[in-house]
């Protein structure tokens, strides 16, 4: 097993750890950290359970080798609420309702929490394009695509399809 030490910031504390270099994020976040919101899923990058921030960028930790964090910024859905109050997003999908059995949940949060953080005006083709990459088995899209949107500031709640 070749082991390298990496250092990188979750959720705003640095850390420091030796990690094996065949070792996914995923299993790091899980594994070592205890960091649960970031769900395992499909394993192949395809469900987008284990989506995360790394420097304000979405990506599957799954297929994210964790020695390619290191000097990176990490946030996870544990991450998220300050001092006890639920983030924008967050608070948006517990207001549509849009958390179902809960598993595919963080991913969603935090890929809408990367298109509200970059300051662009999203369409509803867009918000779907842009989500497209996660699965909820509950088919909870509606609820989501509608909590998405009013965390996004489209409250028009107009009738939403989902292809």
């Amino acid at each position: 097993m070749l082991v390298k030490k990496i250092t990188f910031k979750v959720n705003g504390k640095e850390v420091t750890i030796e990690v094996d270099i065949r070792e996914s994020l995923l299993d790091v976040l899980r594994n070592k950290f205890h960091l649960t919101g970031v769900k395992k899923g499909c394993s192949v990058g395809e469900c987008g359970a284990c989506t995360v921030l790394i420097d304000n960028m979405a990506f599957d930790t799954c297929i994210y080798l964790a020695v390619w964090a290191d000097g990176k910024e990490i946030r996870t859905i544990e991450g998220e609420a300050k001092d006890g109050k639920l983030s924008k997003v967050q608070q948006a999908f517990l207001d549509e309702t849009a958390v179902q059995c809960g598993f595919c949940t963080p991913g969603f949060v935090m890929s809408t929490t990367e298109m509200l953080e970059s300051g662009k005006n999203f369409s509803r083709e867009q918000i779907k394009k842009e989500l497209s990459g996660h699965m909820c088995r509950c088919t909870g899209y509606h609820n989501i695509m509608l909590a998405a949107e009013k965390a996004l500031g489209r409250e028009d709640k107009q009738a939403v399809q989902i292809d």
